[in-house]
C-alpha cells in the first residue's frame, strides 16, 4: 500500500508538470501570428547574400556574437528585428524573403536588404539591393502565396491583418544618396526639406502598397542619428566627437513628416493602425547618457579601419575589440548588439512617452 505521503507527493509533481506544461505552451504562442520587416542593412537578415553587392556581412567578424555565427546580419549579433521578435513571443528569428518556405510566410518574414532606399537608385555604387519598391514587390508576391496557402483572399486578409509590420526606410537615402554629391545630383537638385518632401511622397505610396496588399499594423521606424555614426564623424566631424548637424538636421525634418504621415494615414485609411518609432530620440539618449545605458565608447566602431574605427568598415576576419558591449556602435555605421537591444525593447514597450507614436509595439500587438 502507498503510503498517503507519497500519494499526495505524486499528485503535487503531476500538478507541476501540468503547469510546466501549459507554460510551455503559453510561451510557444506568439502575440500575433505573423512579423513582416522591410528595411535596410540594420534589419537585412541575409537577402544581401546571394546579390552581386559591396554591401555583405556574411563574414566573420560579423555575427560573432550570434548563434551560428555569420548570417548576413550587419552587428555582432542581433538585429533590432530579432530582439522585436523575440519579445512578441516567438520562438525563433524570423527569415529571410530569399529563401522562405510557405510555413515562413505564414509566420512572417524579412525583405530587409543592405543598401536599399525609398528611392531605386540610392545605393547603386555598392551594387546589388533591393530598394523598398523592390521589397514592397516581393511582399506582394508573398501576399499572393499566402493566398493559395490558406485558400481564398479574405482568409488571407484576415491573417495578414493581424501581423505586425516594421518599416525603417531612408538612412541610405540620405547616407548614400543625397550626403554623397560626388555619386548623385539629388543635393544640387533639392534643398534639404524639398528632399524630405520628395522621400515622404515616395514612402507614402510604398506604405500605401503595403496596406492595399493586407497590411493594416504598421510600425514606421525613423531615421537614426547618420550624422553622429564614426563613418560621418571620421569624415566631417573636426574632433572626431561632434556630430554633424547638417545631416542630423535633415534627419529630423524626414522624421516630422514621417509622423506627420502616420498620422494621416490613421485618419484616412480604414483600418489602419500605424505608429511611428523615434528611433533618432532613443539613439539621442543612448549617445547622451551612455553610462546610464551600460556605454563606455559613442563615437567608435568597435570593428573598423581608419579615424574612429570608421573610415572603411569591419574587414573580414579583422578582430574586434574585446567588450563589445561596452560600443554603441559595431562597425562604421551599425550599432551593436547591446544598443539594438536597447532601441528595439523601448521601441517594443516605450521608455519615454516620446518613444512612440501614438503607442508602441507591444500596444500595437494588443489592438
Amino acid at each position: 500500500m502507498v503510503p498517503v505521503i507519497s500519494k499526495i507527493w505524486v499528485f503535487y509533481m503531476l500538478l507541476w508538470t501540468s503547469k510546466l506544461a501549459i507554460l510551455r505552451l503559453v510561451k510557444a504562442a506568439p502575440q500575433v501570428p505573423c512579423y513582416f520587416i522591410f528595411g535596410d542593412s540594420l534589419v537585412d537578415n541575409g537577402n544581401n547574400n546571394a546579390i552581386a553587392s559591396v554591401a555583405r556581412a556574411n563574414y566573420m567578424p560579423y555575427g560573432i556574437d550570434f548563434p551560428g555565427g555569420p548570417t548576413g546580419r550587419f552587428c555582432n549579433g542581433k538585429t533590432t528585428a530579432d530582439i522585436i521578435a523575440q519579445l512578441l513571443g516567438f520562438n525563433d528569428f524570423i527569415h529571410p524573403y530569399t529563401n522562405a518556405s510557405d510555413q515562413d510566410l505564414l509566420r512572417g518574414v524579412n525583405f530587409a536588404s543592405a543598401a536599399a532606399g525609398i528611392r531605386d537608385e540610392t545605393g547603386q555604387q555598392l551594387g546589388g539591393r533591393i530598394s523598398m519598391n523592390g521589397q514592397v514587390r516581393n511582399y506582394q508576391t508573398a501576399v499572393n502565396r499566402v493566398v493559395n496557402i490558406l485558400g481564398d483572399e479574405n482568409t488571407a486578409a484576415d491573417h495578414l491583418s493581424k501581423c505586425i509590420y516594421s518599416v525603417g526606410m531612408g538612412s541610405n537615402d540620405y547616407l548614400n544618396n543625397y550626403f554623397m554629391p560626388l555619386y548623385y545630383s539629388s543635393s544640387r537638385q533639392y534643398t534639404p526639406e524639398q528632399f524630405a518632401n520628395v522621400l515622404i511622397q515616395q514612402y507614402s505610396q510604398q506604405l500605401r502598397s503595403l496596406y492595399n496588399y493586407g497590411a493594416r499594423k504598421v510600425a514606421v521606424i525613423g531615421v537614426g542619428q547618420i550624422g553622429c555614426s564614426p563613418n560621418e564623424l571620421a569624415q566631417n566631424s573636426p574632433n572626431g566627437q561632434t556630430c554633424v548637424e547638417k545631416i542630423n538636421s535633415a534627419n529630423r525634418m524626414f522624421n516630422d513628416k514621417l509622423i506627420s504621415l502616420v498620422d494621416d494615414f490613421n485618419n484616412n485609411l480604414q483600418g489602419a493602425k500605424f505608429i511611428y518609432i523615434n528611433a533618432y530620440g532613443i539613439f539621442d539618449d543612448m549617445l547622451k547618457n551612455p553610462s546610464a545605458n551600460g556605454f563606455k565608447v559613442t563615437n567608435r566602431g568597435c570593428c573598423g579601419v581608419g579615424r574612429n574605427n570608421g573610415q572603411i568598415t569591419c574587414l573580414p576576419l579583422q578582430t574586434p575589440c574585446p567588450n563589445r558591449k561596452e560600443y554603441i556602435f559595431w562597425d562604421a555605421f551599425h550599432p551593436t548588439e547591446a544598443a539594438n537591444v536597447i532601441i528595439a525593447r523601448r521601441s517594443y514597450s516605450v521608455a519615454s512617452p516620446s518613444d512612440a507614436h501614438p503607442i508602441d509595439i507591444r500596444r500595437l500587438a494588443q489592438l
